[in-house]
């Protein structure tokens, strides 16, 4: 139920009827299904197909993104790189995690909020999990830890703050009061790193689009590689995506969206928002998020830099050091 003040301005009541109309639509997240003709071009392939370190992506907290689901597009991606590509279903455990390189945690969700999209948000990972993919980071593996908007931030909010990064409930919008808004490097809110600036000219990242996610911070020195710009708030309802005149927001000015750090002889990446990484169909008209969308060109880059990173990729075929440890 939404919540509105007792006495409305014009401009108020304008919001509350378009809001109205969009509550009563069907929400989008819930026709979004994974784009399976999406296939970019892969020109430098890091290793011959099947070759590569295995890359486990998580199935077993109730995510919103699987390797055969809403992930799929990721998945063949990085597989086409040469990568081998693998769901992992159940609790996160030592001996689980050794056989992988780079472990990709996109969306997870506690069983209760699977349905309940709504605060208070639980925990995706209970303490011991915590603890074994810190501890398997720290000792050389790599994550790459991707979580939305309400209510995935908070479910993923205890691994993030193992690393320094803390993440929120809250949906990011632009100055210009958009969820979905573009970051370019021309405007100082997409950083150098070899994330975004890959291993040649072909391969740099010089614009992304983010379409609906979070913003966060750390308490640790990280590496930004995507900012929140001047003007932009985040907002906090207690319902995902139902907002009025009285849902709380902060200002989010240099807040991130995408970050990079080293833990111990690890590395981590971290992203406040999933559907860039992906290539989904939304709604009756299958309209294309993502990879796949006209604006966001340059994101299959992104996630082939992203991942590349993780692995200690320097060049074709070489997996960097510790590669063999956390490999096949």
């Amino acid at each position: 139920m939404l919540l509105f003040p007792t006495r409305r301005t014009a401009a108020d009541c304008l919001f509350v009827a378009g809001l109205l109309a969009l509550l009563t639509a069907p929400p989008v997240h819930a026709q979004q299904v994974p784009d399976t003709t999406f296939s970019p071009p892969v020109t430098s392939p890091s290793f011959a197909p099947g070759a590569g370190p295995v890359v486990l992506i998580d199935e077993g907290h109730y995510n919103f993104h699987t390797l055969g689901g809403r992930f799929a597009a990721f998945a063949r991606l990085v597989a086409r790189d040469g990568f081998v590509t693998r769901p992992h279903a159940g609790r996160f455990t030592r001996a689980g995690l050794d056989s992988a390189r780079v472990l990709v945690i996109s969306n997870a969700l506690a069983e209760r909020n699977e349905d309940a999209w709504y605060l208070p948000v639980s925990s995706a990972f209970d303490t011991s999990e915590v603890r074994v993919v810190e501890g398997w980071v720290r000792g050389g593996g790599s994550l790459l830890l991707v979580a939305d908007h309400l209510p995935f931030g908070g479910a993923a909010a205890d691994l993030a703050a193992a690393f320094g990064v803390l993440l929120t409930n809250g949906f990011a919008q632009d100055a210009a009061g958009q969820f979905d808004f573009m970051v370019r490097r021309g405007d100082g809110l997409l950083r150098a790193h070899p994330v975004t600036d890959g291993r040649g000219p072909d391969e740099r990242v010089d614009s992304v689009k983010v379409f609906t996610g979070e913003a966060f911070r750390t308490s640790m020195p990280v590496d930004t590689l995507l900012a929140m710009g001047r003007g932009s708030v985040l907002l906090l309802p207690l319902v995902a995506w139902e907002f009025s005149p009285l849902t709380p927001q902060i200002r989010a000015d240099g807040m991130l969206v995408g970050a990079a750090l080293t833990h111990g002889r690890g590395r981590v990446v971290v992203f406040g928002e999933a559907a860039m990484l992906t290539a989904q169909l939304a709604g009756p008209g299958r309209i294309p998020v993502g990879m796949n969308a006209p604006e966001a060109t340059q994101h299959s880059r992104l996630v082939l830099n992203a991942v590349r990173w993780l692995a200690g990729v320097n060049g074709p075929r070489d997996a960097g050091p510790g590669a063999r440890k956390h490999g096949r």
